[in-house]
């Protein structure tokens, strides 16, 4: 049996504490009351009253031209609503929840209250909130308060929770049915990758002590490479940029920190605080090991975000080709679509490959680092060599 009992249930018990803590780790806000633009030009001269209300005229003007920028940064962000499409100046959205703890009380509402941040809402608790030109809620009286509301990332992560609960579960009720008998089903499926993790990744990195940590590097592999997919289908409720998300790929990273530091022996210890070198190179050498100890869940937060980022951004920027060109030419945008496409089409399978490259790589210096805490040294073949 590739998947004990075991194991599968730690599994299990994993991806349930990461929907949590990814879900519901609250982000606390506070606005600040600004003077609006327009009492500000009250007090301007004439002249300066005359010149700035033809910058915002000219501002209005850009605003109806494409934005390149603003179109990519709002597919790849977080929001409140999911934006399905736009008919003429109708948008077609469907609102989550808005959970919001202020000074002790629970407001509860669903985000379409906003109306594309056009209006505000205020609870029965007597809280008015209002949705900025970022996408984020903010109090209007400038109170402060923790931010728990269901956002499409939020979404998207307990929707790929379900699906490895599902599948893992399965899997495990297919082995307890089928003892001693050849994989079938899903569980055929799953079961190569699950063997390619333990016999490429966990046993050459982590040694004998391998397989106490398989049910983390199992999860965090599934958990990456199930949402980098889903992140490529563009329907409700997938298509969200969960894995470049920083801060999905910071906790993931804590995680691996964390474990490391728990299991690390004197071994690691004494080899980051006291090597093997001269100790008038102690000043130099101890201060870039011990920031390197720090630096490592910081390369595998900025691995995995940046290259998740710049998958969904690549494709975006090609369609984004077509809308520049056509507003100097019609012809130029119906000639360039061609080209953007089919490079978009390419991106989005190569993005297939990347897809389960990024999940190996983190799984892989996940095991590393482990590896590294764990390695125990022998004395007599250092003092043999």
């Amino acid at each position: 049996m590739i998947l004990s009992k075991d194991c599968l249930k730690k599994i299990t018990s994993i991806i349930l504490f990461s929907a949590f803590f990814f879900s519901y780790s609250p982000s606390f806000a506070q606005t600040f009351e600004l003077d609006s633009v327009s009492e500000e030009a009250h007090i301007l001269p004439p002249a300066e009253q005359e010149h700035a209300l033809t910058a915002q005229n000219a501002g209005h003007a850009d605003k109806e031209k494409f934005n390149a920028g603003e179109m990519i940064l709002e597919h790849i962000g977080d929001a409140h609503e999911w934006h399905i499409l736009t008919l003429g100046d109708h948008h077609v959205t469907v609102p989550l929840p808005v959970i919001l703890l202020n000074d002790g009380k629970l407001d509860v509402f669903m985000s379409g209250g906003f109306h594309h941040g056009e209006q505000d809402v205020t609870t029965k608790n007597g809280n008015t909130y209002r949705l900025n030109h970022k996408g984020k809620i903010e109090s209007v009286d400038g109170a402060s308060f923790y931010d728990f509301s269901i956002t499409k990332n939020v979404l998207t992560l307990f929707v790929s929770a379900i699906i490895l609960l599902f599948l893992f579960i399965g899997i495990a009720n297919s082995y307890i049915k089928n003892k001693n008998k050849a994989p079938n089903g899903m569980q055929a499926v799953v079961e190569p990758f699950v063997i390619f993790i333990r016999d490429e990744v966990a046993k050459p990195a982590i040694g004998a002590k391998y397989n106490r940590y398989m049910p983390f590097l199992l999860t965090i592999f599934f958990f990456i490479w199930i949402n980098n997919m889903l992140g490529l289908i563009p329907i409700i409720p997938f298509g969200a940029n969960l894995t470049g998300n920083i801060a999905v790929t910071m906790t993931l990273a804590m995680f691996t920190f964390i474990i490391s530091l728990v299991v690390s022996n004197k071994n690691y210890w004494a080899h980051i605080l006291a090597p093997d070198i001269p100790k008038s190179l102690y000043i130099l050498l101890v201060p870039i090991e011990i920031l390197g100890v720090f630096l490592k869940p910081f390369v595998l937060t900025l691995r995995l975000f940046a290259n998740m980022t710049a998958g969904h951004i690549i494709p975006l920027a090609f369609i984004s080709l077509i809308f520049i060109f056509a507003e100097m030419s019609p012809m130029a945008g119906y000639g360039v679509s061609v080209i953007s496409v089919g490079l978009s089409v390419f991106m989005k399978v190569l993005e297939l490959l990347v897809c389960f490259l990024q999940a190996y790589v983190f799984t892989l210096l996940s095991a590393m680092y482990i590896g590294m805490a764990t390695e125990e040294h022998s004395h007599d073949a250092h003092e043999h060599h």
